[in-house]
């Protein structure tokens, strides 16, 4: 857990999620930019360089030169769970340029910074008793997610943009449960491990 800035972003509950969702974000604004982070697994940097043009056809497009290390363009498909936070935002908000424009009196429009998004959601954890969660907190989680409902890691890679397996590896969580079903399938002639199994050569067809 994410303590005065040491440790690992908390990954969230489903629980959690409800509550932040529901009574810890108090505006559209906020529940969509922290929603697309959710269902999207993307960094809160890459959520807050989108434009209103990102978002078409179905898909919110992270633009490569907004990805860290600016290696390549991800589309990832906007679920319904998404397409539900997002309309009382799209369409009750005058957007024109960035998704999330922050307040600031200059000529050009500018972003919302990172601190007023850190700001937003430390507001929301602080209303729904949350403690060690930061703005990774909802990657860490989607990817978290996709792991435990058995999505292959490179499905999961090109959704999130790592660089490497072992570089995405370090940010899904293991429970104990887990390890409790796991270590049950020794030597079980009918292992039945939690979540989506999928074999080789259908691991292979996902590309």
């Amino acid at each position: 857990m994410k303590i005065n800035g040491y440790g690992q972003a908390k990954v969230l509950t489903l629980a959690e999620i409800d509550k932040l969702f529901a009574w810890g974000f108090t505006n559209s604004r906020d529940r969509a930019l922290f929603g697309i982070c959710l269902h999207t697994g993307c960094r809160i940097s890459e959520a807050l360089a989108l434009t209103v043009d990102d978002l078409q056809a179905g898909y919110v497009t992270l633009r490569k030169h907004t990805t860290k290390g600016k290696k390549a363009t991800r589309s990832i498909p906007i679920n319904d769970k998404l397409q539900a936070i997002l309309e009382p935002y799209l369409s009750s908000c005058r957007v024109e340029s960035f998704l999330f424009p922050g307040h600031h009196n200059a000529k050009t429009s500018k972003q919302m910074t990172r601190a007023a998004a850190d700001l937003i959601l430390k507001d929301a954890c602080l209303r729904v008793g949350l403690i060690g969660v930061s703005t990774h907190s909802f990657r860490r989680t989607a990817l978290t997610q996709m792991h435990n409902a058995g999505i292959p890691l490179r499905v999961i890679q090109r959704i999130s943009g790592h660089s490497s397996l072992a570089a995405l590896q370090r940010y899904l969580e293991v429970d104990d449960e887990q390890i409790v079903d796991a270590v049950r399938t020794i030597g079980s002639k009918n292992p039945s491990p939690r979540g989506r199994q999928f074999s080789p050569q259908q691991e292979i067809d996902l590309f």
